[in-house]
């Protein structure tokens, strides 16, 4: 199923003020594009309300990077124009913004190596020397065993003390002088800021909450905690918005930890879905009765490999890409499931949730590698015809619940763009009917919790 239903209001008695939530799940390159199309699906086929007209907004990961100026009111047609690096209000996403090398750690700590290396000369002879009589006669113990008995685990008690004592002084470890991821994603932060003040958006939750009346929310995982962290106008606000997309996409071991905050109280902050894949609970604690939950990684149900299939082919016959992708996907949904599960036998909650995802056999996506730039174009064409897809096969109980919030659903009004989609012959072409403004202006819409 590629769309998932929590539904717990009673959707006889209309809640056309009820307050409405954007979720946005993590997904890399390609699962970011991914979702700028399944947005723009979703929009188009909204009659009276827009993916701009929630009240909550929530990104994490590469959601965090749509959500921020979708917050502010960009549309996914003009994300799929960045997307594109078509003339419009957001500037081209380049490849530089999103793969610009960790310079700064691959040329210092590897100087610092050597700088250590040419100071640590002198130093081990008199460290070893100032060792010897503080731990004499351990030593000499240690040293009389090994000659009685020579073995490995002798040795390695004997050696034991004198490379712990060495590690303290002059070695300290091979560790900190590798670098701590292969790219920086500060290009990231400087192109989210850019863009925020090309517009005229304030880079600063609470004045943006001033300012449109939405609330924008990021999430990130502090690396020296292990904890989730949350950024918003009543979170965390000690940072911009710009740097808490930073802090939200810095991919561990791709990117080099986020280092955020204010002066003098800096944190390093990683990838979000380190610890949360969506963290619904959020927006459902700050109010949220309508909740649209978009993530696009999820395992990709294999059915060649089961008995009885005349093409049997298991997914370890494709290499270790997949096997990884499998078991990142596997993880990041078993969580996710896990919400959804929490949020249905949660009596607190009255609201709906709308999980929308790719289709468990959607193997076209599931081959795109999620760090493919290159693979944006297509990928947001396939983002678009999935969730086109799934509103049609599940837009009976998508009306009755949006309608029950004053959301009118029409399909009819996505064939004609749909049909020139799927005529077109390369992602390019899909690109060019994708990245156009609406034919009908949305004038009418519906407005919620007071925004």
């Amino acid at each position: 199923m590629s769309i998932t239903f929590v539904q717990k209001s009673d959707l006889s008695k209309p809640r056309p003020k009820a307050r409405t939530a954007l979720v946005l799940a993590g997904g890399a390159i390609s699962g970011g594009a991914f979702k700028v199309g399944g947005l723009l699906a979703l929009s188009r086929c909204l009659r009276n309300f827009s993916v701009t007209d929630f009240d909550i907004y929530l990104g994490l990961s590469a959601g965090a990077f749509l959500a921020a100026p979708m917050s502010a009111g960009v549309q996914p047609h003009e994300l799929v124009q960045a997307l594109r690096g078509s003339q419009g209000r957001i500037t081209k996403f380049n490849y530089l913004d999103f793969y610009q090398p960790n310079w700064r750690e691959f040329v210092g700590r590897p100087a610092r190596f050597v700088k250590d290396m040419a100071t640590v000369g002198p130093a081990l002879p008199l460290a070893f020397a100032k060792m010897i009589p503080r731990r004499k006669s351990e030593l000499q113990a240690r040293a009389k065993q090994f000659l009685n008995e020579p073995s490995v685990a002798n040795a390695e008690a004997l050696f034991e003390p004198i490379v712990d004592d060495l590690a303290k002084g002059p070695f300290r470890g091979t560790g900190h002088y590798t670098p701590a991821g292969l790219f920086d994603n500060r290009g990231i932060e400087s192109y989210i800021r850019k863009n925020l003040e090309r517009n005229d958006i304030s880079n600063d939750f609470r004045q943006l909450k001033l300012a449109t009346g939405k609330s924008l929310y990021i999430g990130a995982t502090n690396l020296n905690t292990a904890h989730t962290a949350t950024f918003g106008h009543d979170e965390d606000h000690s940072v911009t918005i710009s740097q808490a997309v930073q802090a939200s996409t810095a991919i561990p071991g791709f990117f080099r930890p986020a280092r955020i905050g204010p002066p003098g109280a800096e944190q390093d902050y990683i990838d979000a879905c380190v610890q949360k894949t969506a963290n619904v609970s959020t927006v459902v604690n700050k109010g949220a009765e309508l909740i649209i939950c978009y993530n696009p990684f999820r395992p990709f149900v294999n059915y060649r490999s089961r008995p009885g299939s005349s093409d049997r082919q298991s997914l370890a016959d494709l290499g270790l890409g997949a096997v990884l992708n499998q078991a990142f996907r596997a993880m990041l949904h078993s969580r996710l499931r896990l919400g959804i599960d929490k949020l249905r036998l949660d009596q607190s909650f009255n609201g709906d949730c709308i999980l929308i995802e790719p289709a468990e056999t959607d193997s076209r996506f599931f081959d795109i590698n999620p760090l493919a730039f290159w693979k944006r174009a297509e990928s947001a064409a396939h983002g678009y015809q999935s969730v086109k897809t799934s509103i049609e096969r599940h837009s009976g109980q998508l009306q009755k619940i949006l309608g029950a919030y004053g959301i009118e659903v029409e399909l009819e009004g996505m064939e004609d763009e749909f049909g020139a989609i799927q005529d077109a012959r390369s992602a390019s072409a899909m690109m060019d009917v994708m990245e156009q403004p609406p034919e009908r202006e949305k004038g009418l819409r519906l407005v919620v919790g007071g925004s």
